[in-house]
């Protein structure tokens, strides 16, 4: 007698919602271009070596410099027509645009300074003395902090500051 074989069927999987794998599928396949520059002037139709070429952008750091040609041989430079050089503009634009600085003191640290500023004003050796320095920092490093958060809250400072002078006047 034969033996009995277990036929694997395919079978309908209600659990998965296919227009959701689909699509899923499809992400996949185009990646996120996160540049906007480029992603305005991507063309799904084209591949990537043609639609950066159009954009005068180069693939890679291959054939970014030019192959100077050996003696004796005429080498012919491949001049290509850049189809979007607003892309390259706009880039450049976004570049030269100075960020915005991010850093930021924690409000124990302005705390903190500000205490030692009202105590000891500019006397970093006295700063490093005080009983609140739990951390045990240097003169140098509270220095450090000071300046820090000059620089981060320029004009909380100096109404701090003006407020500890008219303080002191009365």
């Amino acid at each position: 007698m034969g033996k009995l074989t277990k036929r694997n069927r395919n079978t309908f999987n209600y659990n998965n919602n296919k227009k959701k794998l689909k699509k899923k599928l499809r992400r996949k396949d185009k990646p996120h271009i996160e540049c906007p520059q480029i992603r305005k002037a991507w063309d799904d139709h084209k591949t990537v070596k043609q639609n950066l070429r159009d954009m005068g952008l180069s693939p890679g750091t291959k054939g970014m410099l030019p192959i100077k040609a050996k003696k004796g041989t005429k080498s012919e430079s491949m001049e290509t027509s850049v189809l979007k050089p607003y892309v390259i503009e706009e880039m450049e634009a976004e570049a030269s645009l100075r960020g915005k600085d991010k850093t930021t003191c924690s409000t124990d640290m302005i705390e903190y300074v500000q205490h030692m500023v009202k105590e000891h004003s500019e006397n970093y050796k006295a700063m490093a003395r005080d009983e609140k320095n739990y951390y045990q920092d240097t003169p140098k490093q509270i220095k450090r902090k000071v300046e820090l958060y000059k620089r981060c809250h320029p004009e909380e400072y100096a109404a701090f500051i003006a407020s500890l002078q008219s303080q002191k006047s009365t």
